[in-house]
Formats: C-alpha cells, structure tokens, sequence
C-alpha cells in the first residue's frame, strides 16, 4: 500500500477512487511513564517514553486507514493528514487520526 501526503503518486496514474478514509488510535496515559515525564520536565531533555506513544499511535492510525482502503480494493492513499489530540477530563488521553483519500493506481 502507498501512502503519501501528496494529491498523487509520481510517475502513476489513478484510475479509480474510493473515497475518503480514517484510521483512530486512542492511547491512555500511565502513572508510570506521567512520572517519569515529569523528571524529564524538571531536569530538562525529552521524553522517550511519551514520544515512543506518539509514534506507536501514529502507526497505528496510519495502519488502520490503509487496511480500510485495502478492504475498498485501493491500492494507495494520496492526500494524508495526522492530526493529535488531547482528550478527556484530565487530558489524559492522546487521539492520534489518519485520513485521506482511498484511489487505485497503474
């Protein structure tokens, strides 16, 4: 499956869209690693821990999306945006969504 964040695939033609399509992960904080981000946040530096979630969430959502696409018989999706947020009462939830646009190319 190609994915891309451009309205096409260089050097391919699409002959045949599918439509739009989204792939979600949710990811719920832990006490251990709000801990250690918060040592991280005093002595300074990054935080591997929430970062490691960042990209597990982000594949995740990303991988979602191309089985929905796949499941529509395309075998690309152009266009793709990944946008995060913050969810529930303490903020203690990050929503990673992929979306873009299922087509089939030569």
């Amino acid at each position: 499956m190609i994915v891309t964040t451009t309205p096409n695939v260089e050097g391919r033609r699409i002959t045949q869209y599918y439509g739009i399509v989204a792939g979600e992960a949710i990811m719920g904080a832990n006490i251990v690693r709000d801990f250690m981000a918060s040592i991280t946040d005093v002595i300074g530096g990054r935080s591997a821990a929430y970062e490691d979630q960042l990209i597990k969430a982000r594949e995740m959502a990303v991988q979602e999306m191309s089985d929905r696409a796949a499941r529509l018989g395309a075998n690309a999706v152009v266009g793709v945006d990944i946008d995060y947020e913050v969810l529930g009462s303490n903020n203690g939830m990050l929503m990673v969504s992929a979306s873009g646009t299922a087509v089939r190319v030569e």
